[in-house]
């Protein structure tokens, strides 16, 4: 009876395992998984919550500052009677109680700045966890198609290897009767070996895809993921509309969180500029406050310490006042920061310059291996179409006697080989096509 119990709960873990590894998963499944599971988008998450928080500091950096302060004084020896004014060799105490506030009126309008740059840097965190979550995104969908690319290659070899098989049972029978000599088994023997080899490897290939589909998501208590299959076959023909690297890179260019977020690094860093600057113009603060005071040597006439209380009301000073600080000299410290300050602005713009450069570049890249895409699918289907024709007369002429176990074998090669690279270019169109679709704007995966 003991057992039972923990027996049980090990059912329950593997079921709902199995139950996970069974499931088939859509493209946005997959991202939308990862995107909740993916520890370095947490890290963002902390940077983006570390910039929130300075940039709501440098808000309040604008509100006066407060300060209380008290002090137990004990005097021992030689001191001054804070009563008259006057050094007595005696043993006395004193208690201090002040508050104070300042708050700054002028400053060369560092604070402004500050606020300003702290809002850009904490905007462009934001932009760059997003893009982030836009390269996870990308890095599933790449797993994804791994998967679906691999699973076509094990039809591919599955079919290969059933052909084979027939062939090896003809061969077998053809024997029998006498219309074929010994070595035909051998070569269809060997044709069949090395088509079951195909398979394995290509099973082999389509577990490492789902593994590397399985880590990219950060799926765990499992070995084994399935996807929806299906490869779509891609409609797009030479007579179709060709894309224009400039137009699809004006879109990619108003929304592209990379970009956004380079622009505003560049703009924080203008207003890092006018902070440094702020430190060569003078600046103006006001300040006031209050405090009191318990002295041990205040007596009466009886010489009797006063109270407390009496001591605290009587003792009361108030001050008040405006206070300026004007930079005459600082070793050039100031100016120099200043410089410092602009070279970093300038490596800001730069940096925004070389983001566009790249992006504009990837973009022709794609563009141009769509249009020659457009091409490669309408002859890789004429291909296949024709290979698939000729290795199915090469069947029937081998079924005939008319040709032997090699020739068939080459044949059969040739049109596996045009299935493999029909499936890839396919495959290659439609990553290709999101990509551009994400570059224009439209929806490709859902990250939110």
């Amino acid at each position: 009876m003991k057992l039972k119990l923990p027996i049980q709960l090990i059912f329950l873990f593997l079921l709902g395992t199995s139950l996970l590894a069974q499931e088939k998963w859509t493209l946005d499944d997959c991202v939308a998984y990862a995107l909740d599971h993916n520890l370095q988008l947490n890290d963002l998450d902390f940077t983006e919550q570390a910039n929130r928080e300075s940039y709501r500091q440098s808000v309040r950096n604008l509100l006066p500052l407060v300060n209380a302060s008290s002090n137990y004084t004990v005097n021992s020896g030689r001191a001054e009677d804070p009563n008259t004014g006057t050094f007595v060799v005696q043993d006395f105490f004193s208690n201090n109680y002040s508050i104070q506030s300042s708050i700054d009126l002028f400053q060369g309008f560092q604070k402004i700045n500050s606020i300003k740059a702290s809002k850009f840097l904490y905007h462009a965190a934001k932009e760059e966890r997003l893009q982030q979550k836009y390269l996870l995104a990308f890095r599933v969908m790449q797993a994804f198609n791994n998967i679906r690319f691999s699973d076509g290659l094990v039809a591919i070899a599955n079919e290969q290897l059933e052909v084979s098989k027939t062939n090896y049972q003809l061969v077998e029978k053809q024997i029998e009767l006498g219309l074929m000599a010994g070595a035909d088994l051998y070569e269809a023997k060997s044709t069949l070996l090395n088509d079951e080899l195909n398979l394995t490897q290509s099973e082999n290939q389509l577990a490492a895809a789902k593994l590397a589909l399985i880590q990219e998501m950060n799926l765990e208590n499992t070995s084994e993921i399935e996807i929806i299959p299906n490869i779509p076959q891609v409609k797009e023909t030479k007579t179709t509309q060709e894309m224009r690297s400039d137009s699809v890179y004006s879109k990619a260019r108003e929304f592209l969180p990379l970009i956004k977020a380079q622009e505003l690094r560049a703009q924080a860093a203008k207003k890092q500029v006018g902070i440094a600057r702020g430190n060569l113009y003078p600046s103006i603060s006001l300040f006031a406050g209050v405090g009191t005071g318990y002295f041990e040597t205040f007596r009466d006439s009886l010489d009797n310490t006063l109270p407390f209380r009496e001591q605290f009301r009587d003792n009361t000073s108030r001050f008040y006042g405006l206070s300026l600080n004007v930079p005459i000299s600082n070793g050039w410290s100031a100016r120099s920061r200043v410089k410092q300050a602009k070279i970093e602005k300038l490596r800001a713009e730069n940096n925004l310059k070389v983001q566009e450069q790249v992006l504009f570049q990837t973009i022709q890249q794609l563009v141009q291996e769509y249009n020659s895409l457009l091409v490669e699918i309408d002859q890789s289907n004429q291909n296949m179409q024709a290979q698939r024709l000729a290795f199915t007369i090469a069947q029937k002429r081998y079924e005939k006697g008319m040709i032997n176990g090699i020739e068939l074998f080459t044949a059969k090669n040739l049109f596996a080989n045009a299935q493999n690279a029909n499936l890839q270019v396919r495959l290659r169109s439609e990553v290709n096509k999101s990509t551009l679709d994400f570059y224009r704007g439209l929806p490709v995966f859902n990250i939110n």
